[in-house]
């Protein structure tokens, strides 16, 4: 009797779905304004450049030999407002629109009817074509979110520091920077977004732990002023007798989670063509938990460190992929020439000079 109410006890802690549905911010985009600057170094021509201290990550581990320390140490990125991407689909896709669809911060009057008046928040700007076309621009950011990337604090030169006994077993892009964990079913998602009164239609994406990413449909953006899309889980049950409960090894199977994989906006060839404006606030979600939290009489991760070494391999596997694709931005923007205009040459100084004389 006794063993069968622990195994019942065991299969309730994994039905995340029993009225223990929370609301989190998934991503804030107030958070995210530049506070530091990349580490300067007096020997090299290298700019700075601003990050966000809380999310900056270092690709230069990534990097080969044949960078030098100095060229290693500007090797960081973050999710600022000016790192992230503008990816057009190929019916959109041309020289120009991808030359002028960015995605910059935008500051919010301190007088406006909102409550983040004075902040910053993430404002898009893309360049469909006007042409009868399908088309749709995908707004991400400059690299995947880390899941299992520990939380340590950065200094001044965005250098992570060694993590303090307060941030142990906390992860860095939880609390509004991208990561959900324990999440169970989803039930809700809400953005917040500035509509100009476009034709176009918004989805959210997010990618949950087996790395399947999902698109949520909000809604159109034929609004104008702040408004707050929801999109409602249509298969949501609320009443637990009528769940299907899936009942699965407490450990190690590891906490599943969600992270932002960015926002999708859709043109139809019969809409209005040209430049889209969007801003963006933040991203929620009201979610089951998947996992509720309670003591076990033994520690088990403690004793056999699977999920650790599960979640070192696919830190370093998410590091790798995403570290080589910033070095060989930083390859291409290094080879990038900077002159805007040509330089004076001596000829065409003394020529100037002889049509003076001869005037």
């Amino acid at each position: 009797m006794k063993r069968t109410l622990v195994f019942t006890a065991a299969a309730m802690l994994l039905a995340g779905s029993l009225g223990f549905a929370r609301e989190s911010t998934l991503i804030d985009f107030t958070l995210l304004d530049a506070d530091i600057m990349t580490e300067e170094n007096e020997d090299s021509d290298e700019p700075q450049r601003p990050q966000n201290s809380r999310t900056v990550m270092d690709y230069s581990v990534a990097a080969g030999a044949t960078f030098t320390d100095d060229q290693k140490s500007l090797m960081k990125t973050s999710l600022y407002y000016n790192e992230w991407e503008v990816e057009l689909n190929s019916s959109a896709r041309n020289v120009q629109s991808v030359a002028l669809s960015t995605v910059t911060g935008a500051q919010v009057k301190e007088d406006a009817d909102v409550p983040f008046a004075g902040s910053k928040v993430l404002a898009v700007r893309v360049l469909f074509p006007e042409w009868n076309s399908n088309a749709n621009a995908r707004i991400v950011p400059p690299f995947e979110i880390q899941a299992y990337e520990p939380l340590r604090s950065a200094d001044e030169n965005g250098n992570r520091q060694e993590q303090t006994d307060e941030e142990k077993g906390k992860y860095l892009f939880e609390d509004g920077y991208g990561l959900i964990k324990n999440v169970g079913t989803i039930k809700s998602i809400s953005v917040t977004t500035m509509g100009m009164n476009f034709p176009h239609q918004l989805y959210v994406l997010l990618k949950d732990n087996d790395g399947v990413e999902r698109r949520y449909y909000m809604g159109s953006l034929m609004f104008d002023g702040w408004k707050t899309l929801i999109w409602n889980n249509p298969d949501y049950i609320t009443e637990v007798r009528t769940r299907e409960i899936r009942v699965y090894p407490i450990y190690p199977r590891g906490i599943p989670f969600v992270k932002f994989n960015g926002f999708q906006v859709t043109r139809d060839a019969s809409d209005v063509g040209g430049n889209f404006i969007g801003y963006f606030k933040d991203v929620k979600v009201i979610y089951d938990l998947a996992v509720l939290n309670a003591d076990r009489d033994i520690d088990d991760e403690d004793l056999w460190h699977i999920v650790t070494d599960k979640e070192a391999a696919r830190q370093n596997l998410e590091m790798s992929r995403f570290g080589n694709k910033q070095v060989n931005r930083y390859i291409e923007d290094r080879k990038m020439d900077k002159e805007n205009t040509f330089t004076s040459t001596d000829y065409a100084k003394s020529s100037d000079e002889g049509s003076a004389q001869e005037e």
